[in-house]
């Protein structure tokens, strides 16, 4: 017989928790919900010019274009914007957000998956509340959402439910464990934001480990690896839901920027190989020193650029130096003294749940912190990369696929998860009446080590030069360098005392509790407010209501007069190349086919030539590649017609060979490419070197999308014909009057064909096996899937058993 469920006792307190983490959100993004203004987030709007045609094309046919031409000449849309309709749970996701705008939906999710993980581990509401409010708020969750890393924002949002099913199934029931852990993993997967997921894998490996070591003492192996392969099954169906997008990013990193490169010219034996560059991975790599940023925020600085206060140090020099005060209202420094290039704030975990995370330690099962704290310490070790050489560049080596990720102080998310679960249970041991001996003596240690360090920042601060990157370049403009470190050194010193204040708090409130002082019920009341207000404070640092502004995208996307002329030419299909800022900008894209673009993933092969070539002032790269008007960012003349375009496809007098792909990129050095083709016969042994007669051989590009491009041909003779479309094997075929031809490489990143004499109807057709199979594959996977939630939570519930292992 089911369980009777009491309304008031078992469904009102949780539905009390979702109103009391709507009003948190709703408060926190006041200018989203009050003052209809928007997040200025940089990477979002980057995206939203990059995907305009695809969305187009969506809207316009309803289905996927899976290539665009905006961006970079040409490449797939895979991680730029792509729909599978296989993918059944892609549904689901709105059911989470309540139809919340975008990023307050963001963090209303992360506190609802957060609080779902706490109450699976046995916390009651309130508490399990709080731990929600723990890990939603932790700094780095703001700051990413600041910068339009929306993907990622959701990946780390999913991710607890993954845990919650990890931990229930081998410590409670298997099914009901198994059923949330492929649920969590299936909407985690489905953000394609593999580098959190593979943070994700390391925190499941070492749960792995440590259960095994435990089970087999108990002598209960054959059950563990029941569970072990029940959870497996599972992880391959959550997997095969986002199977396409898996496949698809796959089969394009081979060609980006993230595979293997095939130049060995200036490249030493670390650079040549499958994946990024160490010096690129590693450009972003936290300070040993800077780890102290989880307990004391301006550490370091705290961001790269910074406000300055009337207050400090820097102000009063400035003034001094004849600086108007007007001038200084709204200006930032560069208090940011760490050895990254450039940040948007410190990862800060709280100083309550550094706190509580050491008080974890002390009180919590040996089983729990022996696998919070390892990977606690993982995470530490990756998020140091270049500074911890002899671990990070084994790992990058070694590890499968590890070398496809930059940014390694990402790997701080780990840490995020694992310190807010251990601290969060140690606040459960003390709260929930568990008996923990000399608890008050375990207090005080957790309160000397985490409040003694903060003690010692605030009467040693001054033991640090606080010397920049930055400053060098500062003194050459005449900053004053001297104020700027004393401002460095006394935000150290407040934030430290600062976190101290919580601490102590914090551990007084506990202490009463152990008195018989305060409630439970006051006692957590009492250090949700606490770690609520902690953090609260540092998020709004650096997200907060200055960085909401309205219409800002519509705003950003309005079309200059050198847009307004260029979109008066109807040609077909052109390019265009904005000076100013080629490469690291997809706002031309919104409007134009871009020469540029703004991705952190575009193709190998077209950076390449972007280093060598056209950020050396190749014009006869920007010709070949049909660059037909250039933005130059000077109002008397923003667009100028560039000389010697050569369109959509042209034929040559002279295919020119050569024998490996650093002879092919160097070739276009000296390359007219109005007449010859470079071709690297090591690649495409069939095309010979020779020369032909292209008098009276015309093509023309009659029908374009952006996935399907027709072209009309009347060819006095045999030729060569050469594409302005960038070559990309694994997708792209060719059509001569309805039938499959074979078409080549040249020039390095261009399609090139033997074309016969005669009247033909050529197409290029987009229809890359990887997307058809991994729809498919996503489409049974959803439906095994769903059938198997169903039938493990109807088993689960039938042969539910509470015994705790």
């Amino acid at each position: 017989m089911a369980p009777k469920i009491d309304f008031k006792r078992h469904v009102l307190p949780h539905l009390l928790v979702l109103l009391f983490f709507l009003l948190l959100v709703v408060a926190y993004f006041s200018p989203i919900f009050f003052d209809g203004k928007s997040l200025m987030q940089h990477d979002v709007v980057q995206f939203q010019g990059g995907a305009k045609e695809i969305a187009d094309f969506r809207e316009k046919t309803g289905d996927e274009a899976l290539w665009t031409n905006s961006m970079f000449s040409g490449m797939p849309a895979y991680l730029i914007s792509v729909k599978f309709s296989g993918d059944l749970f892609q549904y689901v996701h709105s059911l989470f957000t309540l139809g919340l705008p975008l990023v307050a939906s963001n963090i209303f999710i992360t506190l609802v998956c957060a609080y779902i993980m706490f109450v699976v581990f046995g916390l009651r509401p309130m508490l399990a509340a709080v731990g929600a409010i723990a890990y939603a708020f932790v700094s780095y969750n703001f700051a990413i959402l600041e910068a339009g890393h929306n993907t990622k924002s959701l990946a780390i949002a999913y991710l607890p439910l993954v845990l919650a099913g990890l931990w229930y199934a081998y410590r409670k029931n298997v099914w009901l464990g198994a059923a949330l852990f492929a649920f969590g993993l299936t909407m985690h997967m489905r953000m394609n934001h593999m580098q959190i997921t593979y943070y994700l894998l390391f925190i499941v490996l070492i749960f792995g480990i440590v259960e095994l070591v435990a089970w087999a003492k108990e002598g209960r192996l054959p059950d563990f690896f029941k569970r072990t392969l029940i959870l497996a099954i599972g992880a391959a169906l959550a997997a095969g839901v986002s199977f396409g997008r898996i496949y698809t990013t796959a089969e394009y990193g081979k060609y980006s920027i993230r595979g293997a490169s095939e130049l060995t010219q200036g490249k030493d034996a670390a650079q040549v190989g499958s994946g990024l560059d160490r010096e690129y991975a590693f450009q972003w790599s936290y300070g040993v020193g800077e780890t102290m940023t989880l307990l004391v925020p301006n550490f370091y600085g705290g961001a790269s650029q910074g406000p300055i206060e009337k207050n400090s140090a820097t102000y009063k020099a400035l003034l001094q130096g004849g600086v108007p005060e007007s001038q200084l209202q709204n200006s930032t420094m560069p208090y940011y003294w760490g050895d990254q290039s450039f940040v948007g704030g410190p990862v800060y975990m709280g100083a309550i749940i550094c706190f509580l995370f050491v008080l974890g330690l002390l009180v919590t099962p040996r089983r729990l912190w022996v696998w919070l704290l390892s990977a606690t310490l993982l995470s530490f070790m990756l998020s140091w990369g270049k500074n911890f050489e002899a671990f990070n560049y084994f790992m990058f080596d070694v590890f499968p696929g590890y070398n496809k990720f930059r940014a390694v102080s990402m790997a701080l998310v780990i840490a995020q998860v694992t310190m807010v679960l251990l601290a969060i249970l140690a606040l459960c041991r003390v709260l929930q009446n568990y008996p923990i001996e000399n608890l008050q003596k375990k207090l005080l240690i957790a309160l000397g080590v985490t409040g003694g360090l903060c003690l010692l920042l605030v009467l040693f601060s001054g033991m640090f030069d606080y010397v920049g990157a930055v400053d060098e370049q500062l003194a050459q403009y005449q900053y004053p360098i001297q104020a700027i470190r004393e401002d460095r050194e006394s935000m150290l010193r407040g934030d430290a005392l600062r976190s101290l204040v919580f601490i102590l708090l914090a551990a007084g409130t506990l202490y009463l509790y152990t008195k018989n002082k305060l409630t439970s019920f006051m006692a957590t009341g009492v250090m949700g407010l606490l770690i609520l207000i902690d953090l609260w404070g540092v998020d709004k640092r650096y997200l907060n209501n200055d960085d909401f502004q309205k219409d800002y995208s519509k705003a950003y996307f309005q079309p200059t007069p050198a847009d307004l002329a260029i979109m008066q030419d109807k040609e077909l299909s052109y390019r265009v190349y904005n000076a100013p800022n080629p490469f690291n900008d997809a706002r031309t894209s919104y409007f134009h086919k871009s020469i540029g673009g703004y991705h952190g993933a575009k193709l190998r092969r077209y950076q390449d030539v972007i280093e060598n070539h056209i950020a050396q002032g190749n014009v006869q790269v920007l010709n070949m590649l049909n660059a037909k008007y250039v933005i130059t960012g000077q109002e008397k003349q923003p667009v100028q017609l560039i000389p010697g375009y050569l369109g959509n496809a042209w034929y040559v007098e002279e295919v020119r060979a050569v024998n490996s792909p650093d002879e092919e990129l160097n070739a276009l050095k000296g390359i007219d490419a109005k007449h010859e083709a470079i071709v690297d016969v090591s690649k495409f042994p069939s095309v010979k070197p020779q020369n032909y007669d292209t008098v009276g051989s015309i093509i023309k590009l009659v029908e374009y999308q952006p996935n399907y491009l027709k072209y009309a041909v009347n060819a006095a003779k045999d030729g060569v014909v050469v594409f302005s479309e960038i070559y990309y094997k694994d997708g792209w075929q060719a059509f001569l009057d309805g039938k499959p031809v074979d078409h080549f490489r040249a020039n390095y990143i261009l399609r090139a064909m033997n074309m016969p004499a005669g009247q033909h109807a050529l197409e290029f057709k987009f229809q890359p096996k990887e997307y058809a199979l991994g729809n498919t594959v996503a489409l049974i996977s959803s439906l095994l899937l769903l059938a198997g939630l169903a039938g493990a939570v109807y088993y689960g519930f039938r042969r539910r058993d509470h015994e705790a292992v």
